[in-house]
């Protein structure tokens, strides 16, 4: 992966020569090679980047507390340094939140905006249910490494898909996830961002086509989350995947794949 000029560096990566640049922002404590199901489809018709947050992978650390306007910041600053002018963006659970706020500082950059498995936050942190809760702990604070590997599979992915034949590769995935654990001041830095989290009462004036992914089955981010993020944005789109969990860009790639193409196409 390449590094920003600007400081503080974030490791990027990026594919395909043509085609109008989308942007992917990825989730709470994940390297951005997580989105490689998406990566790799959408490098086949677009240029498109994907990057690791300020404080993990290979960018530079996160130096304090964190806001999601800070690292809506970070990745306009990388879109920048892209040539970027105007993309389609697509943001997953903490990344979605981070989308938010960059549709809602450069609403004239944002070709589409397209929300996977998140939510808009408020007065009141948005939190997982108590299975939610206990899963998302084991992945973290366990000391085994083969543990957190089968807390996170359970904690993303329901227990019918981790026994069927469509799971082959999820074990190389995980470790992509969970292989080198955050630092633990970026993980609790993340964690703040995400509990002061609040663009409810502003999503109201967002105008690019935007779309919105709910997981039914979303262990971390309450599935009504996604009806309650679609309701707040004008004219958006909302599609669920009834039997998919938080992993749902790995769960449903093919088919979601195909769905954020067809996003694109339409609004370009």
């Amino acid at each position: 992966m390449a590094l920003t000029r600007t400081r503080p560096r974030l490791a990027y990566e990026t594919r395909g020569e043509e085609g109008s640049p989308v942007l992917l922002v990825m989730g709470l404590g994940m390297r951005g090679v997580v989105w490689r199901p998406q990566f790799e489809a959408i490098g086949e018709h677009h240029r498109v980047a994907c990057f690791d947050n300020r404080g993990v992978g290979g960018s530079d650390p996160a130096g304090g507390p964190l806001s999601m306007r800070e690292m809506a910041s970070d990745a306009l600053r990388l879109a920048d340094e892209l040539e970027m002018e105007s993309f389609h963006l697509v943001g997953v659970s903490m990344g979605g939140m981070i989308s938010q706020e960059i549709g809602l500082a450069r609403p004239d950059r944002v070709r589409s905006l397209t929300l996977i498995a998140t939510h808009a936050g408020g007065s009141m942190p948005v939190l997982p249910g108590r299975e939610g809760i206990k899963r998302f702990l084991r992945v973290h604070l366990s000391r085994s490494r083969d543990a957190r590997l089968t807390a996170l599979h359970q904690l993303l992915y329901p227990m019918e898909f981790l026994a069927s034949a469509e799971s082959r590769g999820l074990d190389e995935r995980v470790r992509d996830q969970v292989g080198t654990p955050i630092p633990r001041a970026t993980l609790l830095a993340q964690i703040g961002a995400l509990f002061s989290h609040a663009t409810a009462d502003r999503l109201g004036g967002l105008t690019m086509p935007t779309l919105v992914i709910k997981p039914g089955r979303d262990l971390l981010v309450p599935p009504t989350q996604s009806d309650r993020l679609s309701a707040l944005i004008p004219d958006s789109e909302l599609v669920e995947y009834p039997d998919a969990g938080h992993g749902i860009t790995f769960q449903y790639a093919a088919a979601l794949n195909e769905r954020l193409l067809a996003h694109f196409a339409k609004h370009d």
